[in-house]
């Protein structure tokens, strides 16, 4: 048995020092007091990558509304409410009021101060989108796309006092001028984000540097209804390994284990960040991290962003930090860049070669028709 242990003992003391060989632990400073350090700010000096910690939630898609609240909803507020307590530097969006509202009441006292407190504070971000669903732009009326809005706007104002100003419209496919401008500029929003436009429009952008821009869709109004925008480079999730969400793409920082990879985390992160900075105007971008119902356990997101940052900063090739849509455009129109300017809208919308979502205007008729005349009754 002792020769067996001890063997044993060898086999790993020999995968920590190869890993080691890799990667020097002695290189990094370790978290203090087992916390890591998290208080980075913008530098001028650097490009400066923004964390968009968020979670895109569908009222319905696969299961029902309902059936979404009580599976994954309920669990991302109440975690991501508890993670953003923990650390002062962590920020959290969320968007979809028909979501939120149902979780809101059923809260006690206690804990909707601590919310009216982090929204405050600008941590729980609710100035994104703020309707009571992210609407679909190529089939709703728009009486039904302002009315949803609305909706969501004034419980927003209700309850907290705030306005949206950031439109975040990163699941819909194509992009429609109601949306640039009645939607977007004429509620009041500073910046529209998106994430679904023609992959031919988007390989021409990413050649151009030109995915941030001035959207004017309205002649009759012109620079009125225009509004700064941004496509999102790839998808609305985080790129490769850095969605926390699956298990296997922890961030392993422990020197004793085979698999300490922090190296290689920052090398692939910094890849990431210049990559995408190299298409971007100015020396700001952020990267979403977040997706599809995520954040139902939002300890293992924040923790593992909480390594990113402390490990990525100490590289010193970039800056990265917690950070807001608000902040990130603020920052934008600090740079004094000048933007290209658009003036139509974004459909049709193909996704790839022959997939076309054409169909979105001619198919499912009584369907829409449903949807008119109920928008009609539930408005007397």
């Amino acid at each position: 048995m002792r020769s067996l242990a001890t063997l044993f003992a060898a086999i790993l003391a020999l995968a920590a020092s190869t890993a080691s060989a890799k990667c020097d632990p002695s290189k990094w400073k370790p978290p203090v007091d087992g916390k890591y350090n998290t208080t980075s700010r913008i530098d001028p000096k650097k490009l400066n990558v923004h964390l968009i910690a968020h979670s895109h939630d569908d009222p319905g898609w696969l299961v029902g509304v309902d059936q979404y609240y009580m599976e994954k909803v309920q669990y991302i507020l109440d975690t991501a409410v508890e993670e953003l307590v923990r650390n002062p530097d962590r920020q959290f969006m969320f968007v979809e009021q028909s979501f939120f509202q149902r979780w809101w009441h059923q809260q006690g006292s206690e804990v909707r101060g601590v919310v009216k407190q982090l929204v405050k504070e600008g941590r729980l971000d609710l100035t994104v989108n703020g309707g009571w669903c992210m609407h679909d732009e190529a089939t709703p009326h728009y009486i039904a796309m302002v009315d949803q809005t609305a909706y969501g706007h004034q419980l927003l104002m209700d309850e907290f006092g705030i306005s949206p100003r950031i439109g975040w419209q990163i699941d819909p496919f194509g992009h429609s001028a109601t949306q640039g401008s009645l939607l977007s500029q004429g509620v009041g929003f500073d910046a529209l984000y998106f994430a679904r436009i023609d992959y031919q429009d988007y390989g021409q952008r990413i050649k151009t540097k030109n995915l941030e821009f001035i959207w004017r869709p309205s002649k009759s109004r012109g620079k009125e209804s225009q509004v700064f925008t941004g496509e999102i480079i790839d998808t609305y999730c985080p790129p490769g390994k850095f969605e926390y969400g699956n298990i296997g793409n922890e961030i392993q920082d422990d020197a004793d284990l085979h698999d300490y990879d922090v190296c290689d985390e920052v090398d692939q992160f910094v890849k990431v960040a210049q990559d995408r900075g190299a298409v971007t105007k100015g020396n700001h971008i952020f990267i979403p991290m977040g997706c599809d119902f995520q954040y139902d356990n939002s300890r293992r997101w924040f923790k593992n962003m909480d390594k990113l940052i402390h490990y990525v900063n100490q590289d010193d090739r970039v800056n990265v930090l917690y950070s807001n849509l608000s902040h990130y455009t603020d920052l934008k129109r600090a740079e004094g860049l000048t933007w290209s300017v658009k003036t139509d809208d974004f459909m049709p919308y193909a996704s790839a070669d022959h997939d076309y979502w054409s169909g979105f205007f001619t198919s499912r008729p009584t369907l829409k028709r449903f949807a008119r005349v109920a928008n009609i009754l539930l408005q007397q």
